[in-house]
């Protein structure tokens, strides 16, 4: 995960897409904590909850009697006090709807914790009507207003929250429309995203005779008896097929959604929209892609010609991708291992990090318990700045999820640091630098075990697992970009069949992973269950962003060690107040230059030429 502001409640912050796809069955997962909510509200029917809701929809209908038609006539002094009502409410807000969405994703196929959230979102979309105004009065404020509000004492801490409203200020509509689009929300886009939650949380897949949850079938891909992969291939294959024409439809709908309301905006690509959120110009992911796209061959392909070698197949199957290496330790973590190996990795690095991390450990808020009927994926949920932020995965006791945990743990660290330096409504970060310190502290975690081991066969497979780990974190999202991008254009064009879709992914699939694959018609389904193309289009380039800024970013820290803590905790307080050349430049680092994404691109390689000079 990521972070979120107050709204929409659906969908959550994105999941953790390499902890979604693989998972043990419940009895077999180590014991592992449940969160404990009760910072929040102690249960649904906690009656702070309306007295909460009463409380700021009075404060909202004030705020908006005081302050509408009013912002272009606001000396600075004003002008702060209303920013600064707006923040009270919108934290408010946040309150109130990180406890619907962190609940609702433990207990997913619930349907009371489904209509209570449902309730939730309603009730806030019809609160925040009185707030709409104030976003799309700062965008029609003139420059030179602007400008001069901003220059002053007063309003100079918040000079980037204003500019980032009006990063959108040519794709705004009329008010009414606005308010329109606001009001069907709940009805419109967020009943899909709901509907395809709640879908694939009750799904399971048939194995011999037991109907057993669709997660548990995924885990069985790690295997390694290759049968029981095939097996469960043909099982997920058989799920998915069978609510085949309800994800079709989703995909559809929402695509289509998004497409009416690019045209409306006027946003020139379907990825516009996405890199305005993000603060980041359409070239410089252009530059990312196709910096990845170029290094398929000497990655990927390259990679996975090496795995089959390994497994002794002239081909591997989609079945074989995260099979385990030969002689792999297939070694079992405690919970307990698991969080004390990531509590040392960044104590090692930072002890104020480390003093953090270690919060997160020794209180209950981290909802790890592999457990039946919670979201299936992993995610770092920043709630507000006055509370802390809650971390969900599935801990299974691998060493990937170890990973995983070192990955939401960033996450946690930097929404701390942020939020405590800048407030609500300043920290939240671009999804293309959100990702820094979360695939950091896994590459932390990763290094603090490769020092550790002593036998020459476990350090070439943790080697190996991490090469994987960044493939698909850079190569299979990339591919996953690519697919959104040739899906929303046909879109455009007309409803798109099964069979179109399923085309298109087979495409991007042989490109990307390359000639060591061979790919049977049943894996052109498997684009269905990728939560990310519903909740967040075009989200998933953020992780090869970050991937490869890591991988630059780490190599700076191994070079020029001195000076290299303080200046990266400074960026991540900065939250959302700079953006990515400004956060970068102490670092020597520009990523609007092509070859900054070489040097991320080359570590990978770097491993791959390692493991190939080597016999595992």
């Amino acid at each position: 995960m990521m972070i979120m502001q107050s709204y929409p409640l659906y969908p959550l912050s994105p999941s953790y897409l390499r902890a979604s796809e693989v998972q043990l069955p419940q009895s077999d997962a180590p014991k592992a904590p449940r969160w404990d909510l009760s910072d929040l509200y102690a249960s649904p029917d906690d009656p702070h909850i309306e007295q909460d809701f009463l409380s700021l929809e009075k404060k909202a209908a004030a705020f908006e009697e005081r302050w509408k038609d009013r912002l272009h006539t606001l000396p600075p002094a004003d002008f702060l006090k209303a920013l600064e009502d707006y923040e009270v409410i919108e934290e408010g807000l946040g309150k109130l709807a990180s406890y619907a969405q962190l609940l609702f994703a433990a207990h997913t196929t619930d349907p009371a914790t489904g209509r209570f959230a449902q309730g939730v979102q309603e009730r806030m979309t019809s609160l925040s009507a009185h707030l709409l105004f104030f976003s799309l009065e700062i965008n029609r404020l003139d420059d030179d207003f602007v400008a001069t509000l901003c220059q002053s004492p007063e309003m100079a801490p918040w000079a980037c929250f204003i500019r980032d409203v009006r990063v959108f200020r040519p794709y705004q509509l009329s008010d009414e429309v606005e308010r329109v689009l606001l009001e069907i929300s709940v009805t419109g886009r967020q009943s899909w995203v709901r509907l395809f939650d709640e879908t694939m949380a009750g799904m399971t897949a048939r194995i011999g005779d037991e109907d057993l949850p669709l997660g548990d079938v995924f885990n069985r891909l790690t295997d390694s008896d290759r049968k029981k992969r095939h097996e469960a291939a043909g099982a997920i294959s058989a799920a998915l097929a069978g609510q085949e024409k309800l994800l079709v439809m989703i995909t559809n709908n929402l695509a289509k959604e998004k497409a009416v309301m690019d045209k409306l905006r006027g946003y020139p690509r379907p990825v516009s929209s996405r890199n305005r959120a993000n603060m980041v110009e359409d070239e410089v992911v252009d530059a990312l892609v196709e910096a990845v796209d170029a290094s398929f061959p000497q990655l990927s392909h390259r990679y996975y010609r090496l795995k089959a070698g390994w497994l002794g197949l002239e081909k591997l199957e989609h079945w074989d991708r995260n099979a385990p290496l030969p002689q792999s330790d297939d070694r079992m973590l405690s919970w307990d291992e698991g969080k004390e190996i990531v509590r040392q990795a960044y104590q090692a690095f930072d002890s104020e990090m480390g003093q953090l991390a270690e919060r997160f450990l020794d209180n209950p808020w981290i909802d790890a318990l592999a457990a039946g009927g919670k979201s299936s994926g992993a995610f770092a949920h920043p709630v507000v700045p006055s509370l802390h932020p809650y971390l969900l995965m599935n801990y299974h006791g691998r060493a990937r999820d170890v990973m995983t945990l070192a990955h939401e743990m960033g996450h946690g660290i930097h929404q701390i640091m942020a939020g405590r330096a800048q407030g609500y409504l300043r920290s939240s970060t671009p999804l293309t630098l959100a990702e820094t310190a979360s695939v950091f502290g896994e590459m932390l975690t990763f290094q603090s075990l490769l020092e550790k081991e002593t036998s020459p066969v476990r350090r070439r497979h943790l080697m190996a697992s991490k090469v994987e780990d960044m493939l698909n974190t850079v190569v299979r999202q990339v591919a996953f970009y690519q697919f959104e991008v040739r899906l929303h254009d046909e879109r455009r064009k007309g409803e798109l069949p099964a069979e179109r879709i399923g085309e298109i992914w087979h495409e991007v699939q042989t490109r990307s992973l390359g000639p060591a694959f061979h790919f049977t018609s049943d894996y052109d389904l498997y684009w269905s269950y990728i939560p990310h193309f519903i909740h967040s289009p075009f989200y998933v380039y953020a992780y090869a962003f970050g991937d490869c800024l890591v991988n630059a970013l780490y190599g700076v820290y191994r070079e020029r060690p001195e000076g290299f803590t303080e200046k990266y905790k400074a960026m991540l307080a900065a939250g959302g107040t700079l953006r990515h050349r400004e956060l970068l430049r102490p670092f020597g680092l520009d990523a609007s230059d092509p070859a900054f994404w070489h040097k991320g691109l080359n570590v990978i390689s770097g491993l791959i030429d390692q493991l190939e000079a080597e016999s595992l």
